[in-house]
């Protein structure tokens, strides 16, 4: 089901641009409430249990296919000009992700997620693409972009990033020591030591934007 959706929403993008909204809109506005339910279910899910202790379980295939799923999700925002629910549930519930990063789940899964927080940040609307501006004009994705960037420098702020490993063996983010059964130090993922500091540095770059005062900026 999930993979249906997510092809058919690819599919739907690629039609004619007069048609894409209406089509986007009577597809996802049923399922609008249906697919928030579902990401805090799916997400909200124990991911340390033994379903998910190889990246080739049907459990990882599953999550794996949601996380396709969003992504198509997010890709099709551009096209309406007020974003359902299910196109801004991850800037909103953002913490849901950043929890299954820090989880014992596989590596290739922290890794996709990772990639899709940094297509979040990188997101532009048409009106904000068209203007060339810096900063987003756009209201919604103001306030989408806002909630997210106050989550990830709050978990930032903590000991989240020492949790992240960056290659699927021994190499973290917090330090260079090897890791329990691994003799020697992998080399680090250089793609996700690159989009995780983007995501950081564009919160970052939000936020001061958006701070009314000084003491806030600090």
């Amino acid at each position: 089901c999930l993979w249906t959706l997510a092809a058919i929403l690819k599919e739907t993008l690629k039609g004619a641009p007069g048609a894409r909204a209406g089509a986007l809109k009577k597809l996802l506005a049923p399922l609008d409430a249906v697919l928030e339910g579902f990401y805090s279910a799916i997400l909200l899910h124990h991911f340390d249990s033994h379903h998910y202790t190889s990246p080739y379980s049907e459990a990882t295939n599953n999550l794996i296919s949601f996380i396709d799923l969003l992504e198509a999700l997010l890709v099709s925002r551009i096209e309406l000009e007020l974003p359902l629910r299910c196109q801004r549930i991850l800037f909103l519930k953002v913490s849901y992700v950043l929890n299954v990063i820090s989880s014992s789940i596989p590596y290739v899964i922290k890794k996709k997620f990772i990639l899709l927080l940094k297509k979040c940040v990188l997101y532009k609307s048409r009106e904000d693409a068209k203007s060339g501006s810096l900063f987003l004009q756009t209201p919604s994705l103001c306030e989408d972009m806002l909630a997210l960037s106050n989550v990830v420098l709050q978990v930032v702020n903590l000991t989240w990033l020492n949790q992240i490993p960056l290659s699927g063996k021994s190499s973290y983010f917090g330090s260079s020591e090897t890791a329990p059964g691994h003799e020697s130090q992998g080399a680090s993922d250089q793609t996700v030591l690159r989009a995780l500091s983007l995501v950081v540095l564009k919160a970052l770059e939000f936020k001061i934007h958006n701070s009314a005062t000084e003491a806030e900026i600090k």
